[in-house]
């Protein structure tokens, strides 16, 4: 394949991608929603370091699992900003 044919299948793969992040994002409103019921709080140190196991341990390869790592801290950081409540005087 080519430079442009791979380009080609980034951008693919990273339409996949948006769609199941935006899923993710859409079941972390919804836990964020449950939490702010319950008054649990967002960040849950315990939670994220399974998170961050499961995901070094089905990794493929080729990127290391601190690389792996490295993209769900930024990730999970998104997603509990999703979390919290609204604040009607912040800017989007």
């Amino acid at each position: 394949m080519e430079i442009a044919d791979w380009r080609k299948k980034i951008d693919q793969l990273d339409e996949q991608i948006v769609l199941l992040l935006s899923e993710r994002a859409a079941a972390a409103v919804a836990i964020g929603q449950l939490k702010q019921k319950s008054a649990s709080p967002i960040y849950e140190p315990q939670r994220e370091q399974i998170v961050f196991d499961h995901v070094r341990k089905v990794n493929p390869g080729p990127l290391t699992g601190a690389q792996i790592q490295d993209l769900y801290e930024r990730i999970m950081d998104v997603m509990r900003s999703l979390q919290r409540p609204a604040n009607p005087d912040a800017k989007a």
